[in-house]
Parts: structure tokens; sequence; C-alpha cells
């Protein structure tokens, strides 16, 4: 019997984040790929967040924030860290932080 391994990963995304829907189209994205987590704009002008999921999720959603981000975006970089296994899901959904 196989177990699921769920994976923590803390995300920040650079570049025009703010004000182009951002966190909209992230939430949406991790809701797609069956994530959990969190994300908010930062006064620094980055959205930083954290998602958990199964490493396969994990891993499109890192290309996705690195790559794609909502139409009207511009992504200089995201860095991802603190990466680490988990026995369960620390949130019930992935939500907006206002």
């Amino acid at each position: 019997m196989s177990t699921k391994v769920i994976i923590s990963v803390d995300f920040e995304v650079y570049g025009r984040v703010q004000g182009v829907f951002f966190r909209k189209f992230t939430q949406e994205q991790g809701k797609k790929l069956g994530l959990k987590g969190w994300c908010m704009n930062t006064e620094a002008g980055t959205v930083t967040g954290v998602m958990e999921g199964e490493q396969r999720q994990v891993e499109a959603m890192k290309k996705w924030l690195q790559e794609t981000g909502s139409p009207m975006s511009k992504i200089d970089k995201a860095v991802f860290k603190n990466e680490k296994k988990l026995d369960n899901y620390t949130y019930k959904d992935f939500s907006v932080v206002e």
C-alpha cells in the first residue's frame, strides 16, 4: 500500500506581480493542481506564500510560478525555500491572504 508524500515549499515571486491579479491566478492554479496553501502581497512588491501537495503537483506549480503567472504579470524570478515533507496537510485549501 503506497502512502502519498506531502511536500511543503515556501515561495516568493519577484517582478511585476502586484496589481495584475497574480494572487487570484496563483490561487486558481494551486486549486487546479490540488495544492493547499496561501499567497499574499508583500510590502516589497513581491508575492509570497506556501504550497503543499504531492511532489509532482508542487513541481508543476513551481514551473507555473517561474514561467507563467497571470496574463499581465512579468516574472523576474521565483525563489523556493524550506522544502520539507509533511505527515498531513496544514491548510484546508489554497487561499489569498489580504
